[in-house]
C-alpha cells in the first residue's frame, strides 16, 4: 500500500465493492480499500509540547549528539498508553530547568502534562529508558539511563514513581543508552540489561574537526568502549550485577541498541546488541545463566565489507512468516539499513542491500527503527527515524542532510518491501516508538527530535484492515508478560509476535502486541506460550477488539 498526501479519517469511507475485494484474492495482497494510509502530525492538537535540550555548550560534547528516548507506558493501568518523553540538560548552567515529561493519555486524542510532583521531575543527561513491572505489583516501573547515572523508578501508583536506584544496588554510570527489561533465566523476575557506550566525561573530551580547522564532534572510534551490564533481579527490590558471570562482559563494546529475541526458537529469549564502530554481538541464552557470542558466525557482526558499521537502533520481528525472528538494525550514513533474514541454521544473510530498504537508506543516518504492522494487512512494515549528527555535515557531504525524513517501507508479503514514505518534516530524529494511543485499532509513531520538538503522528486509514490488540499479564511468568509468545491464525494464514522490551533507539513501544488481520473479521485460533511454560489457547475470537489475558485465566 503506498502513502498517500490524502488525509483519511479512519471510518468515515463507505465498504469497497465487491470487485475491488474480489480482485484482492485474485491478486493474493492485502485486502485495504480506499485511500492508502496516512501519518498526521498531531502533537499540538494532543497536547504535546516538548522541546528537548541536548545541553549545546560550544564546546561540540559528543552526548550533544546522541538525543533521548521516549516510551509509552500505561501508567495508571487503565488500558491506555501515556507518553514519557526523556531529556537531557546544560553543561554549562544557564539557570533553567531541563526535565523529563510525562503524559497522561486523555482517551479522547489528547494528553495532560503530569510531570509536576510525579517523581519523575528530576533533571539529569537523560539517554533511554526501559519499562517493566521489576516488582510484579501490577504497575509498571521506570528504569532511564543517564549521563551522570542511571535512575530505577519505583511506580508508587496515581501517577507518582519513587527513585529506588541506591536501595535496588544498581550502580550503572558508563554513559548508559538503550535499555531492555528481560527474564533471561525465567524464574518469574524480570532482570535487567543496559547498553552503554563510551567512556567519556567532560575532562576526556577529545578535540576532531571536519575541514581540519574547527572543532566537531568526535566519532566513537576517539573513544575506549566499556562494557554493558546485565542486572539480575534478586527480588525484594534488590539487583546484582552478573555481567561477567554470565560471560557478557566485553570492554571494547560501544553498545546502543539491544533487541531481546528468541532467534534459534528454544524458548530462551537470547540479546542483539547493536554497537556503534564495534562489531555487533548475538549472545545466545545458554539456559543456565550464561551466554555465549556468537555474531561473527551468524553473519550479524558486520556489514557486508566486513567492517563494523555504525549501528544505533534495532528490533527483531518475523517479516516473512518463516517462524524465526529477523533483524532490522539502524546504520550510519552511507552505510544503508541493515536488515538480517534468519536462515534457521544459525546464519543471518542482509538482504537490505539486494532491496529497496538499502537503496532508499544509503544516505539516512538511521537511530530508531522497528518493525510494526501499520496498514494491519498481517505482514510487518519498517519505520526508521533519521537524523544526522553534525549540523555542518554538507559542507563536507553536500548528498548528506542533518534533519532527516523519516523513512516507512511497506512489507509486501513475499519477503520485498516498497519506499512508502511521505513525511514532509525532516528531523533530526533519534528515540522512536509506536502505540495505538487513540484506541482506533491501528499504531501511531512518536519521535523524538534532537534538541528540537518531539512529534506524534497519528496514522489515519490503517484500521481499514482488521485487527487484534492483546495485552498479557503474568502470574507464575513475570507480571509484565515480557517473553510470552502469542501465535494467531486466521484463514490468511498464521502470525506471531513475542511480548519484549527494548528495541528502537533508547525507547519502548507500548506492551501490547498488535495483530493485523487483513480481511479476516475472525482468528481461528490464539496460543499463548508463557515463560513459565504454560500454554493457553482460544478459538474463533472477533477481530477489532482488545483483549487482556491473564496467565492461567479461562
Amino acid at each position: 500500500m503506498r502513502m498517500s498526501l490524502d488525509s483519511v479519517r479512519a471510518g468515515e469511507s463507505p465498504a469497497p465493492p465487491f470487485w475491488i475485494l474480489l480482485l484482492g484474492v485474485v491478486l493474493g495482497c492485502a485486502w485495504a480499500a480506499g485511500p492508502a494510509v496516512q501519518f498526521t502530525d498531531v502533537t499540538q492538537q494532543a497536547g504535546i509540547k516538548f522541546a528537548h535540550n541536548s545541553g549545546r555548550s560550544g564546546k561540540r560534547y559528543l552526548p550533544e549528539t546522541m538525543g533521548s528516548g521516549a516510551a509509552f507506558i500505561d501508567l495508571d493501568g487503565d488500558g491506555w498508553p501515556d507518553i514519557l518523553l526523556l531529556n537531557s540538560k546544560d553543561f554549562t548552567p544557564r539557570g533553567r530547568r531541563s526535565l523529563a515529561a510525562l503524559y497522561r493519555n486523555n482517551k479522547n486524542g489528547t494528553f495532560t502534562d503530569v510531570t509536576a510532583g510525579s517523581g519523575l521531575d528530576v533533571e539529569m543527561y537523560a539517554m533511554g529508558v526501559a519499562v517493566g513491572d521489576f516488582d510484579n505489583d501490577g504497575r509498571e516501573d521506570i528504569y532511564i539511563t543517564a549521563l551522570e547515572g542511571d535512575r530505577l523508578f519505583h511506580n508508587e501508583g496515581n501517577g507518582k514513581f519513587r527513585d529506588v536506584t541506591a536501595a535496588s544496588g544498581i550502580r550503572n554510570a558508563n554513559f548508559g543508552t538503550s535499555a531492555a527489561w528481560v527474564d533471561f533465566d525465567r524464574d518469574g523476575k524480570l532482570d535487567l540489561f543496559v547498553a552503554n557506550y563510551v567512556q567519556w566525561s567532560p575532562k576526556t573530551d577529545l578535540w576532531c574537526s571536519l575541514d581540519g580547522a574547527t572543532k566537531s564532534y568526535c566519532t566513537p572510534e576517539s573513544y575506549k568502549g566499556t562494557s554493558s551490564k546485565l542486572y539480575r533481579n534478586l527480588g525484594g527490590g534488590k539487583f546484582a550485577d552478573v555481567t561477567a558471570q554470565a560471560k557478557l562482559a566485553d570492554p571494547n563494546s560501544k553498545s546502543l541498541g539491544i533487541a531481546v529475541l528468541d532467534y534459534n526458537n528454544d524458548g530462551w529469549p537470547d540479546l542483539f546488541v547493536a554497537n556503534d564502530t564495534q562489531p555487533n554481538k548475538l549472545y545466545r541464552n545458554n539456559r543456565n545463566g550464561t551466554f555465549t557470542e556468537e555474531a561473527v558466525a551468524a553473519g550479524v557482526a558486520f556489514g557486508e565489507d566486513g567492517v563494523a558499521r555504525g549501528a544505533m537502533g534495532v528490533d527483531a520481528a518475523d517479516y516473512d512468516r518463516s517462524g524465526r525472528a529477523h533483524l532490522l538494525v539502524g546504520n550510519f550514513s552511507n552505510q544503508m539499513l541493515g536488515l538480517y533474514h534468519n536462515e534457521g541454521s544459525g546464519l543471518f544473510v542482509d538482504e537490505a542491500p539486494r532491496s529497496a530498504v538499502g537503496k532508499s537508506s544509503l544516505l539516512s543516518l538511521s537511530f530508531g527503527v522497528f518493525f510494526f504492522d501499520y496498514d494491519l494487512d498481517g505482514y510487518p512494515d519498517i519505520f526508521a527515524a533519521n537524523g544526522h549528527l553534525d549540523e555542518e555535515i554538507g559542507r563536507v557531504q553536500p548528498k548528506i542532510q542533518y534533519r532527516q525524513l523519516p523513512l516507512l517501507f511497506h512489507n509486501m508479503g513475499n519477503g520485498k518491501f516498497e519506499n512508502v514514505s511521505a513525511f514532509t518534516k525532516a528531523l533530526v530524529g533519534r528515540g522512536a516508538a509506536y502505540a495505538d494511543f487513540d484506541h482506533d485499532g491501528d499504531l501511531d509513531v512518536l519521535i523524538t527530535n534532537n534538541h528540537g520538538p518531539a512529534v506524534l503522528y497519528r496514522n489515519d486509514g490503517g484500521n481499514r484492515n482488521h485487527w487484534l490488540n492483546v495485552k498479557l499479564t503474568g502470574t507464575k511468568s513475570n507480571r509484565s508478560g515480557l517473553g510470552a509468545v502469542v501465535r494467531v491464525e486466521t484463514d490468511t494464514g498464521k502470525q506471531w509476535q513475542t511480548v519484549h522490551s527494548g528495541s528502537s533507539y533508547c525507547s519502548e513501544s507500548d506492551r501490547a502486541l498488535v495483530f493485523g488481520l487483513g480481511a479476516a473479521t475472525t482468528v481461528k485460533s490464539l496460543e499463548i506460550e508463557w515463560p513459565s511454560g504454560q500454554k493457553q489457547r482460544r478459538v474463533n475470537v472477533a477481530a477489532n477488539q482488545f483483549l487482556n489475558i491473564t496467565e492461567g485465566a479461562n
